[in-house]
């Protein structure tokens, strides 16, 4: 089963292109974790870069991400992940968080060195942000803005091709940190420039983002299973799929869509760094817009009938089971229909909503074949269908990540200052990690700065440090539900000394032993 679940936004005025914020639940969409194939989202939205009337032809490039699961995922349980998704011109190369990109081989970074660590206090493993395992229906907060860590320039790789001064940063607000993570650097979008000249000043090192952007649920592989019965009627069945589900049995699913202006934190920060006030990193709401729901939404869910033709993937009766509402102005969500959805749990305890697991092809009253749900005793017994069971497979322990270790390499050359640590995850993990001085990080050695530009770098994100703490209100707040968790095991503390100016940096990632 793929397909998207459409929430449409109203859109805002186009000055507010400086970045954004949300709220979204996150839940286990499947009881069981069912293997690498399984490839969902949750809710998301892809910001990509404002153009001033028609914008360039045969590009993309943007900043998508979130939570969800993806087929590399190494250590995935029912619980998803986060990563940051900034993608490079045309997807040729991706980077998801710092020291993860497109593929895992360092032999073609692709990405790996696109983000560099910002916040002294959380880890971020290369297979991706964990939040804490059970979490089932709270909201996970977070936005990208830009911050001016990093200074123009005009000629980037040795070639007449601008950098723009942009860092468009991650913050998140949850129960247990609040606060800037990471940052994509201005040469991760710049450098398309120079491979393809015509992108010059057209990416996001340089250009605003768009305010009014896509929000939807995008699902590549949720496993389904197919059977006829003795007169050929065709019968499915899904993997038990479901929604979180509160007190009043609806599913509060998107909260409080922001977008701002620059002056929500850009023009305060900068001046900050110029001599001026110290910013305290509050991103002002008086400065922003929160999109409105409108009612309404979509379904393109299909299950797939092996070796159909793709335009012959029959769509599921989504509106039989589900009616898309904007619960209030600002939080869509979904009223269940109860006769074909189960009041049920997870694993963990949290109250969820489940869809029916069986279906049948038919053709409904606009001539149109559509998968229909039925209930399990509906279903004939030579189909097989009920004792078939959706079971996570066995596989050998995962390989782990491994960093590059080469002596003269920018993981080693000027390398750590304290290290290496160890922290136990909840997804089964061990990371361990080192803590680099800030300009000295990876990423930064591979972002084509100078040493005068990466001290300059230094000093700014030496203030950040000393002025910004991650257990206060960075974003504007939800005014509903309770806010989600990263895992624990990430939050660390720096070592005495190193509390200004240093960040820790993940350089493995493997099985517990």
């Amino acid at each position: 089963m793929a397909g998207y679940l459409l929430v449409p936004n109203d859109k805002v005025p186009e000055e507010f292109n400086a970045g954004f914020s949300m709220y979204v639940a996150a839940w286990p969409l499947l009881r069981e974790y069912p293997g690498d194939q399984f490839q969902t989202g949750l809710f998301g939205t892809w910001m990509f870069a404002q153009y001033e009337g028609k914008g360039p032809t045969n590009l993309y490039s943007d900043i998508e991400g979130g939570l969800g699961w993806w087929r590399d995922t190494r250590f995935a349980t029912e619980t998803p992940k986060f990563i940051m998704g900034g993608v490079a011109p045309n997807f040729v190369e991706w980077a998801n968080g710092p020291g993860a990109g497109k593929g895992r081989d360092w032999k073609k970074p692709a990405g790996k060195y696109g983000v560099a660590q910002l916040s002294p206090w959380v880890l971020w493993p290369p297979d991706g942000l964990n939040l804490k395992q059970g979490t089932c229906g709270e909201l996970f907060g977070y936005g990208y803005l830009p911050l001016p860590l990093a200074k123009g320039k005009e000629r980037t790789a040795g070639r007449k091709i601008p950098t723009g001064d942009q860092c468009w940063t991650l913050f998140l607000n949850t129960k247990n940190f609040k606060g800037p993570v990471a940052f994509f650097t201005p040469y991760f979008w710049s450098r398309g420039a120079v491979e393809e000249p015509r992108l010059s000043g057209l990416l996001l090192d340089t250009r605003p983002s768009n305010p009014n952007r896509a929000l939807q649920m995008e699902t590549q592989y949720v496993p389904s299973v197919q059977a006829t019965d003795a007169v050929g009627r065709v019968y499915a069945r899904i993997a038990p799929t479901s929604f979180p589900r509160g007190m009043d049995d609806q599913s509060v699913l998107v909260h409080r869509i922001t977008s701002y202006r620059r002056e929500a934190l850009w023009d305060g920060v900068k001046a900050w760094f110029e001599g001026g006030a110290p910013a305290d990193g509050r991103v002002d709401g008086r400065q922003a817009v929160v999109h409105h729901f409108p009612g309404g939404g979509g379904a393109t869910w299909r299950i797939y009938i092996p070796s159909a033709a793709k335009d012959q993937k029959p769509p599921v009766a989504w509106k039989s089971m589900a009616t898309p509402v904007a619960l209030d102005p600002n939080t869509f969500g979904y009223h269940w229909n109860f006769d074909q959805v189960r009041r049920t749990e997870s694993i963990a305890g949290g109250a969820m909503a489940t869809l029916p697991e069986y279906f049948r092809l038919e053709t409904n009253a606009a001539r149109k074949v559509e998968w229909v749900p039925v209930k399990g005793e509906e279903v004939p017994a030579e189909t097989g269908l009920a004792a078939f069971r959706f079971t996570r497979p066995k596989h050998p322990a995962p390989e782990p990540y491994v960093t590059p270790e080469e002596p003269q390499g920018p993981w080693r050359r000027p390398g750590p200052v304290a290290g290496p640590f160890r922290a136990h995850l909840g997804d089964g993990s061990v990371v361990t990690y080192s803590w680099y001085r800030f300009a000295d990080q990876p990423a930064l050695l591979h972002a084509d700065l100078t040493d005068e530009e990466r001290e300059g770098m230094q000093a700014r994100v030496e203030k950040i440090h000393r002025s910004w703490n991650h257990d206060r209100d960075y974003l504007p707040p939800p005014a509903l539900g309770t806010l989600a968790e990263i895992d624990p095991a990430l939050i660390v503390t720096p070592p005495p000394g190193l509390e200004v100016g240093y960040v820790p940096i993940v350089t493995r990632q493997g099985a517990a032993q």
